[in-house]
């Protein structure tokens, strides 16, 4: 046991997970039949991210940042923020995050409470990714296509979801929408860090795995 909590709303060092490599898993059963047709199923409802920031270790200071970073986290013991370096805003990499990018749902007049969310894909065969860390000041929100004040709206980092004030609840029909940078919440796979010279104020960490996990 232990007195901390088991998350840390902290980031990796950036610099480093720009040069990580990684992205999601996928996991599904597929069994045969005599037919010669599949029976496919999926195993899981979200897909879950892995990484190896060592390929992003290029100085003896990279590797110091990490060394405490992973001993600050006790290990695997505590979760942290991650920067996906191919996957970090609500629209493309090239583009800035605009509040039309992604929609959160309808108003009805009543409902205060919008997950928020990342659509990959079109139509009915879109894939929901609900996102737990969006980076600090950069979520913006609108509705009906009319961007609100910060101050009618809260992110309950509890739940994902957006939160509005009583008197800025959606009305009836109007789209909500957001845009947003975000981090993974990520923990170490490894309980043993590996670490070595390659040169004068070179260093190397030939992996550093990390995991997404579920909050």
């Amino acid at each position: 046991m232990t007195e901390l909590s088991g998350f840390h709303d902290v980031r990796f060092p950036l610099a480093i997970s720009f040069g990580a490599t990684g992205g999601p898993e996928r996991r599904n059963e597929i069994v045969a039949l005599t037919s010669g047709r599949e029976k496919r199923n999926s195993r899981f409802s979200q897909s879950r991210h892995h990484y190896d920031a060592g390929t992003g270790v290029r100085s003896l200071e990279d590797l110091h940042d990490v060394l405490v970073f992973f001993e600050a986290r006790r290990g695997s013991l505590h979760g942290f923020r991650f920067r996906d370096p191919f996957d970090m805003k609500s629209c493309r990499p090239a583009d800035t995050p605009s509040v039309l990018d992604q929609a959160l749902g309808s108003g009805d007049g009543a409902t205060a409470r919008y997950a928020l969310v990342k659509r990959y894909g079109t139509g009915s065969e879109a894939y929901l990714r609900f996102v737990r860390k969006p980076a600090p000041g950069t979520l913006k929100v609108a509705v009906g296509g009319v961007e609100v004040s910060a101050g009618s709206f809260i992110f309950d980092d509890e739940t994902g979801e957006i939160v509005f004030a009583a008197n800025a609840i959606p009305p009836l029909g109007a789209t909500v929408t957001a845009g947003y940078e975000f981090d993974v919440p990520v923990r170490f796979d490894t309980e043993r860090m590996s670490m070595s010279l390659t040169a004068f104020k070179a260093g190397q960490i030939p992996s550093i795995p990390l995991v997404e996990v579920q909050l």
